[in-house]
Protein backbone atom coordinates (compact mmCIF):
# COMPACT_ATOMS: atom_id res chain seq x y z
CA UNK A 1 0.00 0.00 0.00
CA UNK A 2 1.08 3.39 -0.56
CA UNK A 3 2.38 5.42 2.28
CA UNK A 4 0.24 8.99 3.47
CA UNK A 5 1.35 12.11 4.42
CA UNK A 6 -0.61 12.26 7.49
CA UNK A 7 0.71 16.22 8.29
CA UNK A 8 2.75 19.24 7.42
CA UNK A 9 3.94 22.18 9.25
CA UNK A 10 5.49 25.30 7.87
CA UNK A 11 7.55 27.93 9.79
CA UNK A 12 8.67 31.50 9.45
CA UNK A 13 11.67 33.28 11.63
CA UNK A 14 12.14 36.91 11.34
CA UNK A 15 15.94 37.94 11.49
CA UNK A 16 16.32 41.20 10.69
CA UNK A 17 19.83 41.56 12.59
CA UNK A 18 20.91 38.10 11.18
CA UNK A 19 20.57 39.82 7.31
CA UNK A 20 23.50 42.10 8.09
CA UNK A 21 25.50 40.33 10.00
CA UNK A 22 24.83 36.33 8.45
CA UNK A 23 23.47 36.52 5.41
CA UNK A 24 26.19 35.68 2.77
CA UNK A 25 25.79 39.31 0.75
CA UNK A 26 26.11 41.13 3.42
CA UNK A 27 29.19 39.54 4.92
CA UNK A 28 30.87 39.77 1.71
CA UNK A 29 30.18 42.79 0.66
CA UNK A 30 31.21 44.17 4.35
CA UNK A 31 34.47 42.50 4.09
CA UNK A 32 34.94 44.05 0.57
CA UNK A 33 33.79 47.17 0.27
CA UNK A 34 32.94 47.74 4.56
CA UNK A 35 32.25 51.52 3.07
CA UNK A 36 29.42 50.58 0.41
CA UNK A 37 26.30 52.27 0.03
CA UNK A 38 24.14 49.76 0.65
CA UNK A 39 25.74 48.59 3.74
CA UNK A 40 24.72 52.43 4.84
CA UNK A 41 21.51 52.26 3.83
CA UNK A 42 20.47 48.43 4.36
CA UNK A 43 18.97 49.27 7.56
CA UNK A 44 16.22 51.77 6.73
CA UNK A 45 15.21 49.07 4.54
CA UNK A 46 14.68 46.36 7.00
CA UNK A 47 10.98 45.37 7.37
CA UNK A 48 9.24 45.23 11.44
CA UNK A 49 8.30 42.07 12.60
CA UNK A 50 4.33 43.26 12.44
CA UNK A 51 4.72 43.88 9.19
CA UNK A 52 6.53 40.54 8.58
CA UNK A 53 3.32 39.42 10.24
CA UNK A 54 0.70 41.03 8.07
CA UNK A 55 2.93 40.46 4.39
CA UNK A 56 -0.11 38.52 2.45
CA UNK A 57 2.81 36.09 1.30
CA UNK A 58 3.96 35.02 4.18
CA UNK A 59 0.24 34.44 6.04
CA UNK A 60 -0.38 32.31 2.69
CA UNK A 61 3.19 30.32 3.83
CA UNK A 62 1.66 29.15 7.20
CA UNK A 63 -1.68 28.73 6.15
CA UNK A 64 -3.99 31.80 7.27
CA UNK A 65 -4.49 32.80 3.11
CA UNK A 66 -5.11 30.64 0.74
CA UNK A 67 -2.83 30.61 -2.63
CA UNK A 68 -5.80 31.15 -4.73
CA UNK A 69 -6.85 34.79 -2.63
CA UNK A 70 -3.04 35.64 -2.93
CA UNK A 71 -3.48 34.89 -6.88
CA UNK A 72 -6.34 37.29 -7.02
CA UNK A 73 -4.72 40.06 -4.73
CA UNK A 74 -3.18 42.77 -7.18
CA UNK A 75 0.52 43.31 -6.71
CA UNK A 76 2.83 44.36 -4.95
CA UNK A 77 2.02 42.42 -2.33
CA UNK A 78 4.72 44.37 -0.02
CA UNK A 79 2.20 47.26 -0.03
CA UNK A 80 -0.51 45.56 1.11
CA UNK A 81 -1.17 44.50 4.87
CA UNK A 82 -3.93 41.92 5.68
CA UNK A 83 -5.83 42.93 8.69
CA UNK A 84 -5.81 40.74 12.04
CA UNK A 85 -2.58 38.96 10.97
CA UNK A 86 -1.55 36.51 13.13
CA UNK A 87 1.54 35.03 14.36
CA UNK A 88 0.43 31.68 14.11
CA UNK A 89 -1.16 29.96 10.93
CA UNK A 90 -3.02 26.47 10.78
CA UNK A 91 0.60 25.08 9.45
CA UNK A 92 2.60 26.74 11.60
CA UNK A 93 4.01 30.32 12.95
CA UNK A 94 5.98 33.38 11.90
CA UNK A 95 8.45 33.45 15.29
CA UNK A 96 10.18 36.83 16.08
CA UNK A 97 13.94 37.23 16.49
CA UNK A 98 14.46 37.30 19.96
CA UNK A 99 12.77 34.40 20.56
CA UNK A 100 14.92 32.62 17.83
CA UNK A 101 17.72 33.07 19.84
CA UNK A 102 16.39 31.46 22.57
CA UNK A 103 15.38 28.52 20.75
CA UNK A 104 19.26 28.49 19.43
CA UNK A 105 20.24 28.65 23.11
CA UNK A 106 18.15 25.86 23.87
CA UNK A 107 19.45 24.01 20.56
CA UNK A 108 22.70 24.39 22.09
CA UNK A 109 24.44 21.30 24.25
CA UNK A 110 27.94 22.35 23.85
CA UNK A 111 27.60 25.71 25.55
CA UNK A 112 29.00 27.86 22.67
CA UNK A 113 25.52 29.90 23.06
CA UNK A 114 25.93 32.91 25.37
CA UNK A 115 22.97 35.32 26.21
CA UNK A 116 22.91 38.23 28.35
CA UNK A 117 21.49 37.71 31.42
CA UNK A 118 18.36 40.30 31.30
CA UNK A 119 17.38 38.88 27.77
CA UNK A 120 17.50 35.69 29.17
CA UNK A 121 15.20 36.81 31.89
CA UNK A 122 12.65 38.12 29.57
CA UNK A 123 13.20 35.08 27.01
CA UNK A 124 11.79 32.88 29.77
CA UNK A 125 8.59 34.80 30.69
CA UNK A 126 8.07 34.16 26.86
CA UNK A 127 9.02 30.75 26.47
CA UNK A 128 6.61 29.83 29.74
CA UNK A 129 3.45 31.08 27.89
CA UNK A 130 4.77 29.58 24.86
CA UNK A 131 2.65 25.93 24.43
CA UNK A 132 5.37 24.99 21.88
CA UNK A 133 8.47 26.22 24.03
CA UNK A 134 7.08 25.90 27.51
CA UNK A 135 8.86 22.38 27.80
CA UNK A 136 12.07 23.97 26.97
CA UNK A 137 12.65 26.89 29.48
CA UNK A 138 14.81 25.07 31.65
CA UNK A 139 17.65 24.87 28.88
CA UNK A 140 17.83 28.73 28.79
CA UNK A 141 20.19 28.57 31.70
CA UNK A 142 20.53 32.02 33.80
CA UNK A 143 22.44 33.66 30.98
CA UNK A 144 25.67 35.72 30.92
CA UNK A 145 27.07 39.29 31.93
CA UNK A 146 27.58 41.25 28.65
CA UNK A 147 30.89 42.43 30.18
CA UNK A 148 31.81 38.20 28.97
CA UNK A 149 30.10 38.65 25.56
CA UNK A 150 31.44 42.04 24.39
CA UNK A 151 34.82 40.35 25.08
CA UNK A 152 34.17 36.94 23.11
CA UNK A 153 33.09 38.97 20.11
CA UNK A 154 35.83 41.49 20.10
CA UNK A 155 38.21 38.87 20.78
CA UNK A 156 37.07 37.19 17.43
CA UNK A 157 36.25 33.94 19.40
CA UNK A 158 32.34 34.66 18.87
CA UNK A 159 29.50 35.80 16.77
CA UNK A 160 27.33 38.20 17.68
CA UNK A 161 23.38 38.19 18.16
CA UNK A 162 22.10 41.31 17.69
CA UNK A 163 18.52 43.24 18.29
CA UNK A 164 18.28 46.53 16.42
CA UNK A 165 22.08 46.75 16.33
CA UNK A 166 22.57 46.39 20.00
CA UNK A 167 24.32 42.84 21.43
CA UNK A 168 22.72 40.23 23.39
CA UNK A 169 24.28 37.65 22.98
CA UNK A 170 27.05 35.55 20.83
CA UNK A 171 28.02 32.05 19.54
CA UNK A 172 31.31 30.88 20.25
CA UNK A 173 33.47 28.98 18.22
CA UNK A 174 33.85 24.99 18.44
CA UNK A 175 37.37 24.83 17.51
CA UNK A 176 40.44 27.41 17.39
CA UNK A 177 41.79 26.29 14.18
CA UNK A 178 38.42 24.59 11.97
CA UNK A 179 37.44 26.77 9.63
CA UNK A 180 34.42 23.95 10.20
CA UNK A 181 33.98 24.51 13.60
CA UNK A 182 34.26 28.39 13.44
CA UNK A 183 31.85 30.72 15.36
CA UNK A 184 30.06 32.15 11.50
CA UNK A 185 29.61 28.19 10.81
CA UNK A 186 28.49 27.37 14.25
CA UNK A 187 25.67 30.35 14.40
CA UNK A 188 24.39 28.93 10.35
CA UNK A 189 24.02 25.26 11.87
CA UNK A 190 22.48 26.08 15.08
CA UNK A 191 19.58 28.75 12.68
CA UNK A 192 19.07 25.52 10.93
CA UNK A 193 18.50 23.14 13.85
CA UNK A 194 16.31 25.15 15.80
CA UNK A 195 13.92 26.35 12.39
CA UNK A 196 13.87 22.85 12.21
CA UNK A 197 12.76 21.75 15.70
CA UNK A 198 10.40 24.60 15.92
CA UNK A 199 9.39 23.22 12.60
CA UNK A 200 9.32 19.27 14.25
CA UNK A 201 7.27 20.93 17.73
CA UNK A 202 3.88 22.39 15.27
CA UNK A 203 3.80 19.07 13.15
CA UNK A 204 3.33 17.43 16.56
CA UNK A 205 0.13 19.10 16.81
CA UNK A 206 -1.05 19.37 13.20
CA UNK A 207 -0.37 15.73 12.32
CA UNK A 208 -2.03 14.68 16.01
CA UNK A 209 1.02 12.11 16.50
CA UNK A 210 2.53 11.51 19.83
CA UNK A 211 6.21 11.96 19.47
CA UNK A 212 7.57 8.32 20.72
CA UNK A 213 5.76 7.40 17.90
CA UNK A 214 7.80 8.80 15.50
CA UNK A 215 10.49 6.33 14.12
CA UNK A 216 12.95 7.83 11.57
CA UNK A 217 13.69 11.36 10.61
CA UNK A 218 14.95 12.45 7.52
CA UNK A 219 16.69 16.32 7.51
CA UNK A 220 17.06 18.19 4.14
CA UNK A 221 18.03 21.40 4.55
CA UNK A 222 20.63 22.70 2.55
CA UNK A 223 23.49 23.53 5.09
CA UNK A 224 25.87 20.55 5.86
CA UNK A 225 27.73 20.49 9.47
CA UNK A 226 30.67 18.52 10.27
CA UNK A 227 34.13 19.13 11.17
CA UNK A 228 37.57 18.79 9.30
CA UNK A 229 38.00 15.25 8.95
CA UNK A 230 34.03 14.45 7.94
CA UNK A 231 33.09 17.91 6.21
CA UNK A 232 29.56 17.63 6.20
CA UNK A 233 28.96 14.23 7.62
CA UNK A 234 26.93 15.22 10.59
CA UNK A 235 23.57 14.60 11.45
CA UNK A 236 20.90 17.44 12.05
CA UNK A 237 18.25 14.26 11.76
CA UNK A 238 19.16 13.67 15.08
CA UNK A 239 20.45 16.83 16.51
CA UNK A 240 16.88 17.78 15.97
CA UNK A 241 14.79 15.16 16.90
CA UNK A 242 16.87 14.98 20.01
CA UNK A 243 15.54 18.90 21.13
CA UNK A 244 11.96 18.09 20.04
CA UNK A 245 11.94 15.02 22.34
CA UNK A 246 11.76 12.05 19.69
CA UNK A 247 13.43 9.29 22.05
CA UNK A 248 12.53 6.42 19.71
CA UNK A 249 13.51 7.75 16.48
CA UNK A 250 16.63 7.91 14.59
CA UNK A 251 17.78 9.21 11.52
CA UNK A 252 20.13 11.27 8.99
CA UNK A 253 20.50 13.83 6.36
CA UNK A 254 19.90 13.96 2.74
CA UNK A 255 21.22 16.59 0.43
CA UNK A 256 20.10 17.77 -2.79
CA UNK A 257 20.73 21.54 -3.00
CA UNK A 258 17.16 22.77 -4.05
CA UNK A 259 15.68 19.00 -5.12
CA UNK A 260 16.57 17.73 -1.36
CA UNK A 261 12.99 17.57 -0.04
CA UNK A 262 11.83 16.06 -2.87
CA UNK A 263 14.73 13.48 -2.36
CA UNK A 264 14.04 12.86 1.35
CA UNK A 265 10.27 12.47 1.05
CA UNK A 266 10.95 9.87 -1.07
CA UNK A 267 13.38 8.65 0.88
CA UNK A 268 10.64 8.64 3.56
CA UNK A 269 7.89 7.18 1.42
CA UNK A 270 9.51 4.06 0.31
CA UNK A 271 10.79 3.51 4.17
CA UNK A 272 7.18 3.42 5.23
CA UNK A 273 5.87 1.08 2.29
CA UNK A 274 8.60 -1.30 2.77
CA UNK A 275 7.51 -1.52 6.24
CA UNK A 276 10.96 -0.79 7.76
CA UNK A 277 9.38 2.28 9.55
CA UNK A 278 5.71 2.94 10.59
CA UNK A 279 6.35 6.56 11.12
CA UNK A 280 9.16 9.24 8.47
CA UNK A 281 9.55 12.47 9.35
CA UNK A 282 10.66 14.82 6.55
CA UNK A 283 12.10 17.97 8.35
CA UNK A 284 14.23 21.02 7.28
CA UNK A 285 15.68 24.20 8.82
CA UNK A 286 16.53 27.60 7.60
CA UNK A 287 19.44 28.69 5.43
CA UNK A 288 21.20 32.12 7.06
CA UNK A 289 23.44 32.43 4.08
CA UNK A 290 20.44 33.41 2.00
CA UNK A 291 19.55 36.20 4.00
CA UNK A 292 19.42 39.68 1.91
CA UNK A 293 20.71 37.10 -0.67
CA UNK A 294 18.89 39.68 -3.55
CA UNK A 295 19.26 42.83 -0.96
CA UNK A 296 20.68 44.53 -3.22
CA UNK A 297 18.12 44.66 -5.91
CA UNK A 298 15.73 45.15 -3.73
CA UNK A 299 17.17 48.41 -2.53
CA UNK A 300 18.05 49.57 -6.22
CA UNK A 301 14.20 49.17 -6.79
CA UNK A 302 13.32 51.34 -2.97
CA UNK A 303 11.93 48.22 -1.86
CA UNK A 304 12.10 46.56 1.83
CA UNK A 305 14.40 43.38 2.14
CA UNK A 306 12.50 40.54 1.05
CA UNK A 307 14.69 37.89 2.48
CA UNK A 308 14.72 38.55 6.20
CA UNK A 309 13.12 35.60 7.26
CA UNK A 310 14.13 31.67 7.66
CA UNK A 311 12.19 28.90 6.48
CA UNK A 312 11.25 25.24 7.80
CA UNK A 313 9.00 23.37 7.30
CA UNK A 314 8.20 19.25 8.65
CA UNK A 315 6.13 16.43 6.74
CA UNK A 316 5.08 13.08 8.22
CA UNK A 317 5.05 10.30 5.96
CA UNK A 318 3.11 7.04 7.71
CA UNK A 319 1.67 3.86 6.95
CA UNK A 320 -1.93 3.75 4.92
CA UNK A 321 -4.64 4.80 6.89
CA UNK A 322 -7.26 5.14 4.49
CA UNK A 323 -7.84 8.97 5.01
CA UNK A 324 -4.46 10.85 4.32
CA UNK A 325 -3.34 11.25 0.61
CA UNK A 326 -0.93 8.73 -0.67
CA UNK A 327 2.43 9.34 -2.20
CA UNK A 328 2.34 7.42 -5.86
CA UNK A 329 5.97 5.96 -5.36
CA UNK A 330 4.86 4.24 -8.52
CA UNK A 331 4.76 7.89 -10.24
CA UNK A 332 8.61 8.66 -9.93
CA UNK A 333 9.80 10.95 -12.89
CA UNK A 334 13.45 11.22 -12.96
CA UNK A 335 16.19 13.52 -14.50
CA UNK A 336 18.47 10.85 -15.17
CA UNK A 337 22.35 11.46 -15.96
CA UNK A 338 21.98 10.87 -19.83
CA UNK A 339 18.61 12.88 -19.85
CA UNK A 340 20.79 16.40 -21.06
CA UNK A 341 19.77 19.52 -19.23
CA UNK A 342 17.32 21.41 -22.00
CA UNK A 343 14.32 23.27 -20.16
CA UNK A 344 12.55 20.85 -22.47
CA UNK A 345 14.76 17.63 -21.81
CA UNK A 346 14.08 18.50 -17.98
CA UNK A 347 10.22 18.80 -17.92
CA UNK A 348 9.92 15.77 -20.53
CA UNK A 349 12.19 13.78 -17.57
CA UNK A 350 10.38 14.72 -15.00
CA UNK A 351 7.19 15.60 -15.52
CA UNK A 352 6.28 14.09 -19.30
CA UNK A 353 7.64 10.66 -18.35
CA UNK A 354 5.72 9.55 -15.51
CA UNK A 355 2.35 10.73 -16.36
CA UNK A 356 2.78 8.62 -20.04
CA UNK A 357 4.02 5.44 -17.90
CA UNK A 358 0.51 6.16 -15.33
CA UNK A 359 -1.64 6.48 -19.13
CA UNK A 360 -2.43 10.39 -17.06
CA UNK A 361 -2.43 13.56 -19.45
CA UNK A 362 -0.82 16.90 -18.08
CA UNK A 363 -4.39 18.09 -17.48
CA UNK A 364 -5.34 14.91 -15.07
CA UNK A 365 -3.02 16.75 -12.36
CA UNK A 366 -4.85 19.90 -10.66
CA UNK A 367 -1.84 21.28 -9.82
CA UNK A 368 1.83 21.28 -9.77
CA UNK A 369 4.30 21.98 -7.68
CA UNK A 370 7.88 23.40 -8.75
CA UNK A 371 9.73 25.83 -7.40
CA UNK A 372 7.70 28.02 -5.43
CA UNK A 373 9.65 31.06 -4.79
CA UNK A 374 8.12 34.49 -4.38
CA UNK A 375 8.08 36.55 -7.57
CA UNK A 376 8.50 40.01 -5.20
CA UNK A 377 12.01 38.27 -4.51
CA UNK A 378 13.19 36.84 -7.69
CA UNK A 379 11.96 39.69 -10.61
CA UNK A 380 13.78 42.84 -8.60
CA UNK A 381 16.74 40.08 -9.05
CA UNK A 382 16.47 39.72 -12.89
CA UNK A 383 15.30 36.02 -12.54
CA UNK A 384 11.52 36.30 -12.82
CA UNK A 385 8.65 34.60 -12.02
CA UNK A 386 10.10 30.93 -11.27
CA UNK A 387 6.73 29.26 -10.53
CA UNK A 388 4.91 30.82 -13.90
CA UNK A 389 8.00 30.30 -16.12
CA UNK A 390 7.96 26.25 -14.94
CA UNK A 391 3.89 25.91 -15.63
CA UNK A 392 4.74 27.55 -18.97
CA UNK A 393 7.19 25.42 -20.10
CA UNK A 394 4.77 22.31 -18.43
CA UNK A 395 2.25 23.68 -20.62
CA UNK A 396 4.42 24.26 -23.99
CA UNK A 397 5.51 20.56 -23.91
CA UNK A 398 1.90 19.69 -23.38
CA UNK A 399 1.23 21.68 -26.57
CA UNK A 400 4.02 19.32 -27.97
CA UNK A 401 2.30 16.13 -27.25
CA UNK A 402 -0.93 17.57 -28.42
CA UNK A 403 -3.22 17.79 -25.60
CA UNK A 404 -2.79 21.09 -25.20
CA UNK A 405 -3.96 24.27 -27.64
CA UNK A 406 -1.07 26.83 -27.91
CA UNK A 407 -3.91 29.29 -27.39
CA UNK A 408 -4.53 27.34 -24.21
CA UNK A 409 -1.52 27.66 -22.32
CA UNK A 410 -1.95 30.68 -19.93
CA UNK A 411 -5.30 29.24 -18.99
CA UNK A 412 -3.56 26.08 -18.62
CA UNK A 413 -0.88 28.01 -16.28
CA UNK A 414 -3.82 29.77 -13.95
CA UNK A 415 -5.79 26.61 -13.16
CA UNK A 416 -3.15 24.09 -13.00
CA UNK A 417 -0.31 26.49 -11.20
CA UNK A 418 -0.09 28.19 -7.91
CA UNK A 419 1.46 31.71 -7.22
CA UNK A 420 4.87 31.43 -5.64
CA UNK A 421 4.56 31.99 -2.24
CA UNK A 422 7.67 30.55 -0.39
CA UNK A 423 11.33 32.18 0.78
CA UNK A 424 13.83 31.45 -1.28
CA UNK A 425 15.67 29.40 0.62
CA UNK A 426 16.46 27.05 -1.71
CA UNK A 427 15.09 24.08 -0.93
CA UNK A 428 12.22 25.55 1.18
CA UNK A 429 10.61 26.30 -1.96
CA UNK A 430 11.22 23.15 -4.24
CA UNK A 431 7.47 21.73 -4.31
CA UNK A 432 6.74 21.20 -0.42
CA UNK A 433 5.13 24.07 0.36
CA UNK A 434 2.18 23.12 -1.45
CA UNK A 435 1.39 19.67 0.61
CA UNK A 436 -0.28 21.37 3.22
CA UNK A 437 -2.68 22.92 0.89
CA UNK A 438 -2.90 20.24 -0.89
CA UNK A 439 -3.64 17.47 1.80
CA UNK A 440 -6.31 19.96 2.93
CA UNK A 441 -8.15 20.32 -0.25
CA UNK A 442 -7.79 16.03 -1.07
CA UNK A 443 -9.54 15.62 2.60
CA UNK A 444 -12.49 17.78 1.53
CA UNK A 445 -12.41 16.14 -1.86
CA UNK A 446 -11.48 19.02 -3.74
CA UNK A 447 -8.58 17.79 -5.21
CA UNK A 448 -7.33 14.77 -6.82
CA UNK A 449 -4.16 14.98 -7.91
CA UNK A 450 -0.34 17.22 -7.26
CA UNK A 451 3.00 16.58 -8.96
CA UNK A 452 5.55 17.51 -6.76
CA UNK A 453 8.40 18.80 -8.45
CA UNK A 454 11.99 19.26 -6.92
CA UNK A 455 14.75 20.79 -9.13
CA UNK A 456 18.65 21.23 -7.96
CA UNK A 457 21.54 23.02 -9.66
CA UNK A 458 24.38 20.47 -8.83
CA UNK A 459 26.88 22.59 -10.62
CA UNK A 460 26.76 24.85 -7.53
CA UNK A 461 29.56 22.60 -6.08
CA UNK A 462 31.48 22.96 -9.20
CA UNK A 463 31.79 19.00 -8.64
CA UNK A 464 29.47 18.43 -11.72
CA UNK A 465 28.08 20.16 -14.63
CA UNK A 466 24.71 18.04 -14.02
CA UNK A 467 21.13 19.32 -13.47
CA UNK A 468 18.64 17.38 -10.96
CA UNK A 469 15.21 16.66 -10.79
CA UNK A 470 12.71 14.71 -9.18
CA UNK A 471 8.72 13.95 -9.40
CA UNK A 472 5.98 11.62 -8.50
CA UNK A 473 2.62 12.28 -7.39
CA UNK A 474 0.57 13.38 -4.69
CA UNK A 475 -3.44 11.95 -4.51
CA UNK A 476 -6.43 11.42 -2.97
CA UNK A 477 -6.82 8.59 -0.88
CA UNK A 478 -9.02 5.74 -2.26
CA UNK A 479 -10.21 4.91 1.22
CA UNK A 480 -9.11 0.94 1.12
CA UNK A 481 -6.36 -0.36 3.11
CA UNK A 482 -5.76 -3.33 2.40
CA UNK A 483 -6.57 -5.43 -0.48
CA UNK A 484 -8.78 -7.96 -0.11
CA UNK A 485 -7.76 -10.16 -3.18
CA UNK A 486 -4.54 -11.05 -2.68
CA UNK A 487 -5.15 -11.06 1.53
CA UNK A 488 -4.40 -14.24 3.31
CA UNK A 489 -6.62 -14.73 6.31
CA UNK A 490 -4.98 -17.05 9.75
CA UNK A 491 -8.06 -19.87 8.70
CA UNK A 492 -6.35 -20.30 5.24
CA UNK A 493 -3.23 -19.95 6.47
CA UNK A 494 -4.12 -22.73 9.15
CA UNK A 495 -5.52 -24.80 5.98
CA UNK A 496 -2.56 -24.48 3.81
CA UNK A 497 -0.40 -25.68 6.72
CA UNK A 498 -2.88 -28.73 7.64
CA UNK A 499 -2.67 -29.95 4.23
CA UNK A 500 0.81 -29.74 4.12
CA UNK A 501 0.76 -31.81 7.19
CA UNK A 502 -1.27 -34.50 5.80
CA UNK A 503 0.51 -34.75 2.16
CA UNK A 504 3.78 -35.24 4.00
CA UNK A 505 2.43 -37.98 6.57
CA UNK A 506 0.88 -39.54 3.27
CA UNK A 507 4.60 -39.43 1.94
CA UNK A 508 5.87 -41.10 4.80
CA UNK A 509 3.29 -43.96 4.84
CA UNK A 510 4.11 -44.44 0.72
CA UNK A 511 7.59 -44.82 1.58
Amino acid sequence: MFPVIKGASYVLVHTPDMVIHNGTTQTLERETNPDSEYLKVLRKHLRSYEDVVSYPVNQTYIGNFDPEELANLPRPWFEKKLENASRYGKFGEIMPEDEFYGLMKVCDVFDLVKLEKNFTLELKSKFENNKYLSELVSRLGEGNEIEEINKLVENGVAEGLYLNDNLVGCVKRAHEYDINLSAHVITENLAVKASGVLAALHIIEKANIKKEEIDYIVECSEEACGDMNQRGGGNFAKAIGEIAGFKNATGCDVRGFCAGPAHALLYAATLVQSGVFKNVLVVAGGATAKLGMNGRDHVKKGMPIMEDILGGFAILVSQNDGVNPVIRTDSVGKHSIGAGASPQAVIEAIVASPLEKLNLKFTDVDKYAPEMQNPEVTEPAGAGDVPTQNYKMIAALAVKKGQLDRSQINDFVKKHGYVGYAPTQGHVPSGVPIIGYAREKMLSGDMNRVMLVGKGSLFLARMTNLFDGLSYLIERNSGIVEDKKDAVTKEEVKKMVAEALRDFASHLLEE
